[in-house]
């Protein structure tokens, strides 16, 4: 059974290096951020509360996600393990982690601020559909439409260059001490996120010593519809 925790700003590519590795290991991808958006896009209680923290260009309170966490690890659906973003987000919960999950490692996808910035600043969200694109490296076919459904394509509500800069601050207030902690304990791998994302999958696979990575069409046509 193998246990990881990936960590990275905003942009870092969380989402895309847990999908790949997860489809391809047999691991459960456990995303904070997925399951918060799941709430917002089915308009729970959950959600509502949410899209009012996200909105005013902020981070979701530590102790909701540590719920959301918890509540979601005791499904047990993960046989063969899990990679795990968006947790923990400070000490207490870093510690906790470790006396209860026992990891392999944590991945740090390292990505300066103005590339985040850059990344960020180029992301759309069709109005209709949710498809996400981004302008660097998804462009639509047609520009500001979206490819599957002809939906508007349009900035997320919380990708302001004021709301972003308050999230950078914020993330790097809360998440470096937690990143200082795994280190000490040397569990972590740093990565270089500027790559390409298949770049950065196989040089994961090589700092933990997995099977290599076979960017096969059949491989991202896998990653491309679970995205």
């Amino acid at each position: 059974m193998r246990k990881y925790v990936i960590m990275g700003v905003q942009g870092s590519g969380k989402g895309t290096q847990s999908k790949l590795l997860a489809d391809d290991l047999d691991l459960v991808h456990i995303s904070v951020g997925d399951i918060f958006r799941w709430h917002v896009k089915n308009h729970t209680k959950l959600g509502a509360q949410v899209r009012r923290v996200v909105a005013a260009g902020e981070l979701v309170g530590d102790d909701l996600v540590e719920d959301v966490v918890r509540d979601r690890l005791q499904l047990h659906d993960w046989n063969y393990g899990f990679v795990i973003d968006g947790f923990p987000r400070n000490r207490r919960q870093a510690e906790f982690f470790l006396e209860s999950y026992d990891i392999d490692g944590v991945i740090h996808l390292d990505l300066p601020d103005e590339e985040v910035r850059r990344r960020v600043l180029a992301r759309r969200l069709c109005s209709r559909c949710g498809m996400d694109y981004n302008l660097i490296a998804h462009r639509p076919e047609d520009e500001g439409r979206c490819d599957v459904c002809g939906g508007e394509l349009v900035s997320r509500e919380d990708d302001s260059p004021d709301a972003l800069a308050r999230r950078l601050r914020d993330y790097h207030n809360k998440i470096d001490p937690v990143i200082e902690l795994f280190r000490r304990k040397e569990y972590v791998m740093a990565v270089d996120a500027r790559a390409d994302k298949y770049t950065v999958q196989q040089t994961i696979r090589d700092r933990f010593n997995l099977p290599p990575f076979d960017p096969s069409p059949r491989a991202d046509r896998v990653y491309e519809s679970r995205a």
